[in-house]
């Protein structure tokens, strides 16, 4: 027994610089022995004594991997005789673990809807976790009112436990449900009763249920070029037929899309802040957009991921709020307005949707964690989450005036476009002959992050140019990337 305990013991290393604890690094290194035929069934281990000192660890360490061993039937306790590996485990051939190569194992066989996607989806990077300059989709963390979040986090982690560890309603939260439908009456003119709001896992979540209960395969989807790479990505996965419809000034051009899709089935649109053109969708846009979706018999998806943040002059009325039958389903998050990994959203469904909803996410969907849901409910209602929106408006129409009054050292190569909404904007290059990735590149070289407009296209655009994110980043960051930009257009 003592040579196998040597080959147990010399092949588990415990680090302690790692944030993992020992007896979970012990367990797994135990584990990993046993699972892989190291040691077969009914064979002993040492003594738990020995183990630690050998391992170099305290008794009551080991005493805790191998009692949880033991838990999980690998382990059998004998009293007077020791432990032992689970007879369970006899015949088990050793393996030999080989490094991971690319096409090495047979591939599962996928649907071919799936197979279909992967050809159709747009490349989407890993999402931003850092402040920085010109990261996109992050809002500014540093500025979040995080001793009152923690407060209100605590108050209901203090709780009753059924309430807060239990299973939810699957439709949301309904004291979230009803501060929500408040707060888009007042500020976003929508007048919706609390039961047409379903609480979903971040918008992402609403746009492939949605995609999953309108759209049947081949069906078109009018989609904004360029457009949202989440949403594209969520509607490939639905089996759509996606519509590349242009965007000017105006937001996206309706005549476009009646030109090559009048049996459109749903159209997808950003009309607050385009994303990523930073367009407002003008109101004879709207109009006649809500037109076309009811002459067609489609619904419309209104993603306002930013809406909140508007700082222009005054703002235009939602699709929402001027929609009149029924065609509209807004979806909102709170990825901007708070915080990504809180990864809660919303959507408000028209009233004729409701009871279908209402048997999807009761039938096939547990809901998100409450106490978040609770949190936010609290937010809401006590005033925070209205402060918050004031300053961030403010706060991101100053960087946006920092980032427009430092562009003008770009010129004449790259024009950046002014915002009114939101924390990014867009910058095309007066060259188009200029390589968007080869710019990218060279920005990610010198520190920065920038994403270029064809990545978002579904077609090609005559325009080219950059994608500049201003929320995330302090105003000294924004004035050393507009130099550093300045550098490499140079």
């Amino acid at each position: 027994m003592k040579t196998k305990a040597g080959a147990i013991l010399s092949s588990i290393r415990i680090d302690r610089s790692q944030d993992r604890k020992i007896s979970v690094q012990l367990y797994m290194g135990l584990r990993d022995i046993i699972l892989s035929g190291g040691l077969s069934g009914g064979e002993r281990l040492p003594a738990t004594r020995t183990l630690a000192s050998e391992v170099g660890v305290s008794r009551t360490t080991a005493l805790d991997a191998v009692s949880r061993l033991i838990s999980e039937g690998l382990l059998e306790s004998r009293i007077g005789a020791g432990t032992f590996v689970s007879h369970t485990m006899t015949g088990r051939v050793r393996i030999k673990p080989e490094p991971a190569k690319a096409g090495a194992q047979k591939q599962p066989r996928l649907s071919q809807s799936t197979l279909k996607a992967y050809k159709l989806f747009a490349e989407r990077r890993r999402l931003p976790n850092k402040s920085q300059a010109f990261v996109t989709a992050l809002p500014a963390l540093n500025t979040f009112p995080m001793a009152q979040w923690a407060r209100l986090s605590a108050r209901h982690l203090r709780t009753d436990r059924d309430a807060v560890m239990g299973y939810g309603n699957p439709f949301g939260l309904q004291r979230l449900r009803a501060a929500i439908s408040a707060h888009l009456n007042a500020s976003r003119g929508i007048q919706c009763d609390p039961e047409q709001v379903f609480i979903v896992g971040g918008a992402q979540q609403a746009f492939s249920l949605i995609g999953g209960m309108l759209l049947d395969q081949g069906e078109k989807v009018w989609f904004e070029n360029p457009g949202a790479i989440g949403a594209r990505n969520a509607f490939v996965s639905q089996g759509a037929d996606l519509v590349p419809v242009a965007v000017d000034d105006e937001g996206i051009v309706v005549d476009d899309g009646l030109a090559k899709a009048p049996d459109f089935r749903l159209a997808f649109v950003t009309p607050s802040h385009q994303q990523p053109l930073s367009k407002v969708l003008s109101l004879s846009r709207r109009l006649a957009l809500l037109d076309a979706a009811d002459r067609a018999d489609a619904f419309i998806v209104e993603d306002d991921y930013d809406g909140d943040f508007y700082f222009g002059d005054q703002p235009l009325p939602t699709l929402k709020s001027i929609d009149t039958h029924g065609r509209v389903i807004y979806v909102g998050t709170f990825s901007k307005t708070l915080f990504p990994s809180l990864r809660l959203g919303f959507l408000v469904a028209p009233a004729s949707m409701v009871e279908a909803m209402m048997t999807v996410f009761s039938s096939a969907l547990s809901g998100v964690p409450t106490w978040p849901q609770a949190v936010v409910a609290d937010f809401i209602d006590e005033g925070h989450f209205a402060t918050h929106i004031r300053t961030m408006r403010q706060h991101y129409k100053r960087r946006h005036e920092v980032l427009h009054h430092n562009a003008r050292q770009l010129e004449p190569h790259l024009l950046v476009q002014r915002a009114s909404a939101g924390f990014h904007t867009v910058g095309y290059f007066s060259d188009p002959q200029r390589d968007e990735g080869e710019f990218i590149k060279a920005a990610g070289a010198a520190g920065l992050t920038l994403s270029g407009i064809g990545r978002y296209c579904l077609a090609p655009i005559e325009k080219k140019g950059v994608v500049i994110g201003y929320g995330a980043a302090s105003e000294s960051e924004i004035k050393q990337g507009m130099e550093v930009m300045a550098q490499l257009l140079a």
